[in-house]
């Protein structure tokens, strides 16, 4: 405890409260679409923000003490978004779906078979799929410009001061900035957020083949690949070694407990993650498992307080949010893109990583993710044949 308080710092918190709010705002929507497509009442809607708010938050503190390094873990996205898009299911049976998608996870960690794929890749590869991913935030940065200027400009001008002044609390300089032009423009206002404590809710599961088929193999795949995927690439881009299997499993089993109470799918973060691994989190990066440790507790807030988290998230301008999350990846996609075409006998192969993950093309239900990774690697196995011949 006492080593955890003195790794501790501002920039770290702020850190962690950056990639909550980037989470949390850029998907919770999905969230609420896909438990209303499987008729959830409203009372096991709140059960589901409790107990994706707890599961992350636990996984997230446990992962960050236990391996001390920044490993985030997040919802899955498109498994929600794949929730909200299923037909004809009841909750009781998407909640035996999820079970089974947990425990499908469980056993790509721990058998190692997930690791044995991730490597594999190498990390020009990994680096463009991570810079794929990343740069849409980027430009959604830029083009917030466009519609809320009076708040982006001087969140802009604050992130170019902040990084010759004080390059650790250049995030910190942006959010407030961003927070003060917002009110100044009359963007910001709490008051309809309401403190409420959300109540976990107990859904007992439902197995048909119908329901393993149409959406349980279908989430796992797409958390798998869309998700954990570039997940493992945020980690190992930013030099840490990523304990693949047992975080995998890890995200799993939580999975498998906390699904008859509405956590879905859980997996190893990206976007967030790379907020959190990056050098504006704290300057040491044996200190940046503290900024996870933060955003842990953030997310166990957010679930506990399941109630508040519409009304607080609407408070912010979407704007505010698309350029804070931009800005804060500045540093990561341009290291990214340097790993990326570093080696000139790889730049073929991670510019069409990059590229197609990029595009944001989806497939079979499975995201750019996952497809700019094939390409890429199908694209060097091309090259290495023919250099061999």
């Amino acid at each position: 405890m006492r080593r955890l308080v003195s790794d501790f710092s501002l920039s770290a918190i702020a850190a962690g409260f950056v990639a909550v709010l980037v989470g949390y705002s850029s998907s919770v929507a999905i969230v609420f679409q896909a438990a209303k497509a499987v008729g959830a009442t409203p009372a096991e809607t709140t059960s589901w923000l409790w107990a994706l708010g707890v599961g992350m938050g636990i996984t997230c503190i446990g992962f960050a003490l236990w391996f001390r390094r920044p490993i985030l873990t997040a919802w899955s996205t498109p498994g929600a978004a794949l929730i909200a898009s299923s037909h004809g299911l009841t909750v009781h049976q998407a909640i035996g779906a999820f079970l089974l998608s947990g425990a499908l996870t469980v056993v790509a960690g721990a058998t190692g078979l997930f690791a044995r794929v991730m490597n594999r890749i190498p990390l020009a590869l990994a680096s463009a799929l991570l810079a794929g991913v990343l740069v849409r935030f980027g430009l959604d940065a830029a083009n917030a410009s466009a519609s809320a200027p009076w708040i982006v400009l001087p969140m802009a001008v604050a992130f170019v001061v902040g990084r010759l002044i004080v390059p650790r609390y250049a995030v910190i300089a942006v959010l407030g900035a961003g927070t003060i032009a917002a009110l100044v423009d009359g963007r910001l206002s709490f008051s309809h957020v309401v403190v409420a404590a959300a109540t976990p809710q107990w859904t007992s599961p439902s197995f048909t083949f119908g329901a393993a088929i149409g959406l349980a193999i279908p989430l796992f795949i797409v958390t798998m690949a869309s998700q954990n995927l570039p997940g493992v690439a945020v980690i190992r881009a930013n030099g840490y070694e990523a304990p693949v299997s047992e975080a995998v499993a890890a995200t799993g089993a939580t999975t498998v407990i906390l699904a008859p109470f509405g956590g879905f799918a859980f997996n190893l973060a990206a976007i967030s993650a790379a907020i959190c691994a990056g050098p504006h989190a704290h300057h040491d990066p044996e200190k940046r498992y503290t900024a996870v440790v933060a955003a842990g507790v953030f997310y166990t807030v957010m679930g506990l307080l399941g109630g508040a988290v519409v009304g607080l998230l609407a408070a912010f301008p979407i704007e505010l949010v698309q350029a804070l999350a931009g800005l804060a990846l500045v540093g990561t996609i341009a290291g990214a893109l340097a790993a990326s075409f570093a080696d000139e006998r790889m730049r073929d192969a991670a510019a069409i990583t990059f590229l197609v993950t990029l595009s944001g093309v989806e497939a079979a239900g499975i995201g750019s993710a996952f497809w700019g990774i094939t390409a890429g690697a199908a694209t060097l196995g091309a090259q290495r044949l023919v250099r061999a011949s």
